[in-house]
């Protein structure tokens, strides 16, 4: 994979230029949105629960209130399993955005998602391992994120200690060992599925590697918000950091910015996001990729309009690519992956050729 340098981003606290949409009124209208979304991810499905019935149910959730008894059942459904699985969504979603801003500055990469450095697909041999061997059976329904988790770790492990060398960490380095690393990962998780002796196994491991929220529950919610939010917490206090390292790590050096250190803290967080949010939901691609591109088209290529945007951006479609991928082909489900892929491609192709984006804050 070839190293794509991104132009010089707008300096931190700069206005957002003219053409560009600011920072607040978009952040606060996402919110709002994200709510609305929220909502109507629990009202859409097959069970029939209308807007009022499922507003009530939320509110008495909320504040206690008493509900006849032959409501149980659609409370169980709202509450149970279309509200955790709508927030997980919404929290997985703001995960990969925020981390797919910081891996391209990062690595100084346009191309570059939070799969880049081969996290996910280590992430994936572990679960691969549980559906296809029956490991880790011992931890019951922890087995697949914990090892997931686990083996994501490893990973980060292996591409940090390949990459690093006496000169510190660079991009280019990164970048390929991240790459060969992911091609290794996969194959092994490619032969665990090929010989796999059930086929319900395989079925079950290429939904997990396309991505699915079909399994969330509360109990999977808060670590991976909390490691979310502390994420998007210390990359939007470095955002002045990653605007000096998208300039060039001599740039960055002279505005008195220690690039591989730097590098090194970036990788860790990431990485960490990264490993929690595949251990919950799978390998969702290209919303890491997509979504802080089509952030600067709005906001301009500062990191701290970007971050502040982005998890924002992310949720907001992930929520509604989630409600797609569960309600397009009901009873059946398509894979996350899949949805994105669908619905993201025409739309990243349409609104760079209209806005003339050049990736990374040009116009």
């Amino acid at each position: 994979m070839s190293t794509t340098a991104t132009a010089p981003p707008a300096p931190a606290g700069a206005p957002p230029g003219p053409g560009r949409t600011p920072t607040l009124p978009l952040a606060a209208g996402l919110a709002a949105a994200l709510l609305l979304s929220l909502v109507c991810a629990v009202t859409l499905g097959s069970s029939g629960l209308g807007w009022s019935q499922v507003l009530r149910l939320l509110g008495a959730g909320l504040t206690g209130g008493r509900l006849e008894a032959d409501e149980a059942a659609a409370y169980a459904i709202v509450w149970e399993i279309r509200l955790p699985r709508a927030v997980l969504a919404a929290v997985v979603g703001a995960g990969l955005s925020v981390t797919g801003a910081a891996v391209q500055a990062m690595v100084r990469n346009a191309l570059a998602d939070p799969f880049v450095l081969g996290i996910s697909s280590g992430a994936s041999v572990g679960a691969s391992a549980v559906l296809m061997l029956g490991a880790f059976a011992s931890l019951g329904v922890w087995a697949l994120s914990v090892s997931a988790f686990g083996a994501a770790l490893i990973a980060m492990v292996l591409v940090y200690l390949t990459a690093r060398t006496a000169y510190g960490l660079t991009p280019l380095r990164l970048v390929l060992t991240g790459t060969a690393m992911s091609y290794g990962f996969s194959a092994v998780t490619a032969l665990m599925v090929f010989a796999a002796a059930r086929g319900e196994a395989a079925r079950s491991a290429m939904m997990w590697l396309l991505g699915s929220l079909g399994g969330a529950t509360w109990a999977s919610v808060p670590i991976a918000a909390a490691t979310v939010l502390a994420g998007a917490a210390y990359l939007l206090c470095a955002a002045g950091r990653l605007d000096a390292l998208a300039m060039g790590d001599e740039t960055a050096a002279s505005l008195g910015v220690d690039p591989d250190r730097l590098r090194r803290e970036l990788f860790v967080v990431t990485a960490a996001v990264t490993g929690t949010v595949v251990a919950v939901s799978g390998a969702i691609g290209f919303v890491g990729l997509m979504v802080p591109h089509l952030v600067r088209m709005l906001v301009g290529a500062g990191h701290r309009r970007v971050l502040v945007i982005a998890p924002l951006a992310g949720a907001l479609l992930l929520v509604w690519v989630d409600v797609v991928s569960r309600t397009l082909l009901a009873p059946a489900e398509l894979p996350v992956g899949v949805v994105t892929a669908a619905l993201g491609v025409p739309c990243f192709l349409l609104l760079m050729r209209r806005r003339g984006y050049s990736f990374g804050g040009g116009r």
